[in-house]
């Protein structure tokens, strides 16, 4: 359902956007986020955000930078990021999701057909204003509740074929060159639902504690345990997508109850469950 902000809405609350037609797009604003911070996470979409005013510290991967309005950040899938506010300084911003497999096609049609089906982005960050424009006019459109999906649609294509042409040279990830680690990525994504062990983990890849710990960060810029959690909220955000119950996601997704999976995801994605449901 669209969903269009109001004079009186609180402006420190985020704002999502979803629509059932377009499953694999979903957009979030912020208008105050002096308070809204985020751990290090990643997601399983391309993301890519645009800021509407003030400043913040922008981390992706190891690199770090103070950026202003009008600047774009560009998240690949699996990139471990986070944005936060400057000493209390206000600042806002736009956000897009964009699912890996929708993005391909259109990463095709421009004829780039990597051999893993997307071509990661090679910029972290950019302040082409045809960009920072676009993207704003793109969440316009998308919350417009009067816009039909063929415009929307037809709107995100448009904007992210924009994107592709301005900085998609792509850039190869270095996660292939270790077979363990992926191995051990794999193993969470496919275990998270349940308590791990660091032993079994360690035991399915054949490496020691601390070189699995040290060398999965290094790779993954996360550690195994921070690995499970944002596993866990990524499952959350599709579970809640559909509208089931913040508690039984909870359960669902792993976590020892509801206030635990309530504290791990404000963390993450700077939002409640509800405020995220809603």
């Amino acid at each position: 359902m669209d969903f269009k902000p109001t004079a009186a809405m609180n402006t420190t609350e985020p704002i999502f956007w979803r629509d059932s037609k377009l499953p694999f797009l979903e957009a979030r604003s912020i208008q105050d986020g002096r308070k809204i911070c985020y751990a290090r996470h990643s997601h399983e979409t391309f993301s890519i955000g645009v800021i509407t005013g003030g400043h913040c510290n922008y981390l992706n991967g190891t690199k770090s930078e103070r950026i202003g309005a009008g600047s774009v950040v560009l998240m690949n899938p699996g990139d471990v990021h986070a944005c936060n506010p400057l000493s209390g300084e206000p600042w806002s911003y736009i956000m897009l999701y964009a699912d890996v497999s929708w993005l391909s096609a259109i990463q095709c049609d421009h004829g780039v057909k990597p051999d893993n089906g997307f071509a990661p982005f090679s910029a972290t960050s950019t302040t082409r204003p045809e960009l920072g424009d676009g993207l704003t006019g793109l969440f316009e459109t998308l919350i417009n509740p009067d816009g039909e999906p063929l415009q929307k649609h037809s709107a995100a294509v448009s904007y992210m074929s924009l994107v592709q042409q301005s900085v998609g040279k792509g850039r190869a990830l270095c996660r292939a060159k270790h077979p363990k680690l992926g191995r051990a990525a794999e193993f969470i994504r496919q275990n998270y639902q349940r308590s791990l062990k660091l032993e079994e983990l360690c035991a399915e890849v054949n490496l020691s504690a601390s070189h699995l710990i040290r060398a999965f960060k290094d790779v993954y810029g996360l550690t195994p345990h921070a690995y499970v959690t944002n596993c866990r909220i990524e499952y959350c955000r599709s579970q809640l997508r559909l509208g089931r119950p913040i508690a039984d996601v909870a359960v669902a997704a792993g976590f020892a109850d509801q206030a635990h999976m309530q504290r791990s995801f404000k963390k993450l994605v700077a939002a409640t469950p509800g405020q995220y449901r809603a």
